[in-house]
């Protein structure tokens, strides 16, 4: 079910024109996540990063470009976008087929050593709360001490006129800077559907997402909520480090003891 190298470029190179909908200041984004790996590594050789949701790369490879010593995983249930990312950045990273937040999720990771970040990129809101907390649990377990997870995604405010509001900031800023790309993400995923060449991989996802139907959401919980979440999962610390709109980067650390993070409640 492989795809060509010209293939995977169109797709992928379309894929982030229409992504940029999706995203408030995209690169700015991803350059602040890096920010923080930057930060969190400094002084290690070989850091070990794991991209959640990485779809066909669009993260890690940024990370790699970065970081060339690092040792990047990239997980994704999406065998289409793996494979787009494996054929187009096949040097950015490790790409692992795995269902994020289910029973031994992490096991397929085959990591052999403690993570120094895990990073996300506009793909955890998907989960059900339940999920997230499981998920984020399982990578509390994963971090050494010190270590951060990192997910840039929609964090609209709890109040409806604060978050209409929040949403009409960035659509704002997006129009000013370069205006929304002709292809929102529905339109990629029909236009993909006619290329012959995808039509595996495409039936491939078409039998997961059945086996999958009603695991999914989007919950839009605000920023306080992940927080809460974070710290019954066992993180110390939690804040945002950078936001426009209702785009934001949270940021949630490791006690450096193990100490200051346990785990409470259900």
């Amino acid at each position: 079910m492989g795809v060509s190298m010209a293939t995977a470029r169109m797709w992928v190179e379309r894929w982030e024109r229409q992504q940029e909908r999706y995203a408030v200041d995209r690169e700015e984004r991803f350059t602040v996540i890096a920010d923080v790996v930057e930060h969190t590594t400094t002084g290690r050789d070989h850091p070990l990063l794991l991209d959640l949701g990485c779809g066909p790369g669009s993260l890690a490879a940024r990370l790699a470009a970065r970081f060339p010593h690092a040792e990047i995983v990239a997980a994704d249930m999406d065998p289409l976008l793996l494979e787009l990312g494996r054929t187009h950045h096949v040097d950015a990273a490790r790409y692992v087929d795995t269902v994020i937040g289910e029973e031994g999720w992490t096991d397929v990771l085959a990591l052999q050593r403690p993570l120094d970040a895990a990073v996300s990129s506009t793909a955890l809101h998907y989960l059900p709360e339940q999920a997230l907390l499981r998920t984020y649990r399982s990578l509390a377990s994963l971090l050494r001490p010190g270590g951060v997870l990192v997910n840039g995604d929609h964090f609209p405010p709890g109040a409806a006129p604060c978050s209409a509001l929040t949403a009409h900031v960035g659509r704002r800023r997006s129009e000013r800077t370069g205006g929304p790309a002709e292809e929102d993400w529905r339109s990629w995923w029909e236009a993909a559907a006619r290329d012959p060449e995808l039509a595996d991989l495409l039936d491939e996802r078409g039998r997961r997402q059945a086996a999958h139907a009603g695991s999914g959401g989007d919950e839009e919980m605000t920023v306080c909520r992940h927080a809460e979440l974070l710290r019954r999962a066992g993180f110390a610390h939690v804040a945002p480090v950078w936001q426009y709109g209702d785009s934001a980067v949270l940021v949630a650390v490791m006690d450096d003891a193990r100490g200051g993070g346990a785990p409470v409640g259900p």
